[in-house]
């Protein structure tokens, strides 16, 4: 297990000369999760771990607050949680989370960023059988030996601990993300590298060079899309 969790962070960034993207997708996820529960994260479980995700990528806090604000003011405006799986060269497994106001734009936009870069739609099931839902939490200036101490100290269960980089970076299930989080501010740790509850793939693939550009070709447009938040798959980047 094992993502090179910051490195994939940094290059995403760096790929976005605008991150605005970045930011619009944020305001979207935090105003729904404000609008399925008070919009205070304090009794809001949902709002209170975007926001935790929000702060690692340095979303701005205006965007935050806006966001809120919309969903304080009674906005009619609704989404759609979805959720795609596919298959993308060689074989390789792809699943695509988007939040949607206009679901048949967003299943013909991602359906033609399979098709058009060696890929092709799944059904519901064929690929997210193969991944593993994790909470991955990460953070620096301490080690594994140090890291695993505090958890055992708050009797928290996780499934791994490995030193990533700089970085050490819990594995746990995805009900024990709060846990883990609340263990390490009870231990005066409060910033996070990482703060994400995503699907790790069982098994790992490395693709042929003209397999593994056409691939991220796939990737890249499919994150291009203004619907799209979350993309999971199985391919070894080499990052």
């Amino acid at each position: 297990m094992g993502r090179k969790w910051n490195n994939i962070k940094e290059k995403k960034a760096s790929k976005d000369a605008n991150t605005s993207r970045i930011y619009a997708k944020f305001g979207v996820e935090i105003y729904v999760a404000a609008r399925r529960g008070e919009p205070n994260p304090e009794s809001n479980q949902a709002l209170k771990f975007v926001l935790e995700r929000a702060k690692t990528y340095n979303v701005p806090r205006h965007i935050i607050d806006r966001a809120i604000d919309k969903a304080k003011g009674g906005s009619e405006e609704s989404y759609s949680e979805l959720r795609y799986e596919g298959f993308g060269p060689n074989g390789s497994m792809v699943i695509v989370d988007a939040l949607t106001n206009n679901v048949n734009r967003t299943a013909s936009d991602v359906r033609a960023a399979f098709g058009k870069n060696g890929g092709n739609m799944g059904v519901s099931g064929s690929v997210a059988y193969m991944f593993d839902a994790t909470a991955v939490i990460g953070l620096e200036g301490k080690t594994a030996d140090e890291v695993l101490e505090i958890l055992m100290e708050s009797d928290v269960d996780v499934r791994d601990i490995l030193e990533e980089d700089e970085s050490v970076i819990v594995y746990a299930e995805p009900d024990q993300f709060h846990a883990v989080q609340e263990a390490f501010k009870n231990a005066g740790i409060t910033e996070f590298s990482v703060a994400e509850l995503t699907m790790l793939a069982q098994n790992e693939v490395t693709l042929p060079e003209d397999a593994q550009a056409k691939f991220e070709k796939m990737i890249d447009v499919l994150e291009d899309l203004e619907d799209v938040q979350r993309i999971y798959h199985n391919v070894d980047l080499g990052e």
